[in-house]
């Protein structure tokens, strides 16, 4: 005969909590919990989980449970010998944020498998408490504990300065990127105005290939990939169009004083005259440089250089009043009664700004064909842009493509002027104009 025995496995009763390392490290926390530090605002907590957020392992969820259960605490509750515990029943807390309370029960435990928050539990896991009507302070409470929040400062704080220093390094690549868009925006332009289709067509679906809407979702690794492929392909355009650029080169040993005008100051003078003006010094409110530092003058590449870049330009040939009369209304306009060479400077600085001519570009100007050759490049670009035929629409690229041309001598502007002049009127006679 056989015998059967059955062996019945008891499963737990309902209604417990199945422990876990983190549950267990929580409440070790809530039991050591000490207070905050003086000076310290239990909003502070908040904030750190809510700047971190999904780094720190908190969903919008989480946070705005956290957010919500904060509400309930007071600063009392985050001294020491109290305990910062919601007893709030669980059905209220579900109607109010408009939940199940299930859901309400499944966001709790994904804060406490976090550890930012523990249970203090009843015997019924009924929750409820009571203060000191005198003092504020709770008596007794059964709930969800959320001082183990409390221990979580310092790493939340470290996890944040990491979080902070690759959000920066995010923006600044970002940064990065927007200059270099714009710098190949600024030669396609370039190469649009100056006719080289060819080198037009096939740089501008290479920059669209490139040119995709920078989102935060995108990681900072395809970012400085995305990077270098902007400044590739910004090193080849610039290539292929001269190799100048818009780069400042280094000057060159400097010529003796007497071989300058007597209108320019000498290079080694500890005081000189400001590039952006020709009657202040120090005082310009733009310059707020270091008195050792001498701005684009000393930039300025040396006089035989100088001196036939200028030639081969052909500004020595143009008279004051012919300038003037190639330029357009509204630079008259700013001119004085009886203007002189160095009013026209001064115009034509305070013009390029409105073209959108950069203080670079116009340092680069100066060095290449001197205040007189900048201010007369500034009077044909302001007046290209009011032309009814081949209106130029990107007067800064119109600039640049004309000092890349005076660096490579092929630049004639006194038979720009010119012919400028003429459409106005018969040029009058004038004083030659003085090189800078």
């Amino acid at each position: 005969m056989q015998h059967l025995s059955t062996y019945v496995q008891h499963q737990p009763s309902g209604g417990c909590r199945i422990a876990s390392n983190q549950f267990r490290n929580a409440f070790a926390m809530s039991q050591e919990f000490a207070g905050l530090e003086e000076g310290a605002n239990r909003y502070e907590l908040l904030l750190l989980a809510k700047k971190l957020g999904k780094l720190a392992g908190f969903t919008p969820a989480t946070l705005r449970l956290l957010d919500y259960y904060f509400a309930f605490c007071r600063d009392i509750d985050w001294e020491e010998g109290s305990r910062a515990i919601v007893y709030q029943s669980l059905s209220r807390t579900a109607l109010d944020l408009g939940v199940t309370e299930r859901h309400v029960q499944n966001l709790e435990k994904a804060l406490a498998d976090l550890g930012a928050v523990t249970f203090h539990d009843s015997g019924n896991y009924k929750r409820y408490g009571q203060r000191d009507p005198k003092t504020g302070r709770i008596l007794f409470a059964f709930g969800i504990d959320l001082s183990p929040l409390a221990a979580m400062r310092a790493e939340m704080e470290e996890k944040l300065r990491a979080k902070k220093q690759h959000d920066g390094l995010w923006m600044e690549t970002k940064r990065q990127i927007s200059f270099y868009r714009s710098q190949l925006r600024g030669l396609l332009a370039e190469c649009r105005e100056e006719g080289r289709d060819q080198l037009f067509t096939e740089y501008q679906p290479k920059y669209e290939e490139l040119a995709i809407k920078i989102r935060t979702h995108l990681k900072l690794p395809f970012l400085q990939t995305l990077l270098e492929r902007h400044r590739s392909l910004h090193s080849e355009l610039v290539s292929r169009m001269g190799g100048g650029g818009t780069d400042i080169k280094q000057p060159a040993p400097e010529a003796s004083s007497r071989e300058r005008t007597q209108k320019c100051s000498a290079r080694d003078a500890k005081k000189f005259v400001h590039y952006q003006t020709t009657t202040q010094q120090s005082s310009v409110k733009t310059d707020t440089r270091n008195p050792a530092d001498h701005g684009f003058q000393k930039s300025v590449p040396a006089a035989p250089v100088h001196q036939d870049l200028i030639s081969s330009s052909g500004v020595q040939h143009v008279k004051l009043s012919v300038a003037i009369r190639a330029s357009s209304q509204r630079f008259r306009d700013q001119l004085p009664e009886e203007p002189d060479w160095r009013d026209v400077h001064e115009t034509a600085y305070r013009i390029r700004s409105d073209l959108g001519i950069s203080q670079e570009g116009w340092g680069e100007a100066c060095q290449v064909l001197g205040r007189t050759g900048a201010a007369l490049c500034t009077l044909i670009t302001d007046q290209a842009t009011h032309r009814h035929a081949n209106r130029v629409r990107q007067p800064a690229a119109y600039f640049r493509g004309m000092i890349r041309r005076a660096r490579d001598g092929r630049l004639h502007l006194h038979k720009t002027i010119f012919g400028l002049a003429s459409v106005g009127g018969e040029p009058s006679h004038g004083d030659r104009p003085q090189l800078a």
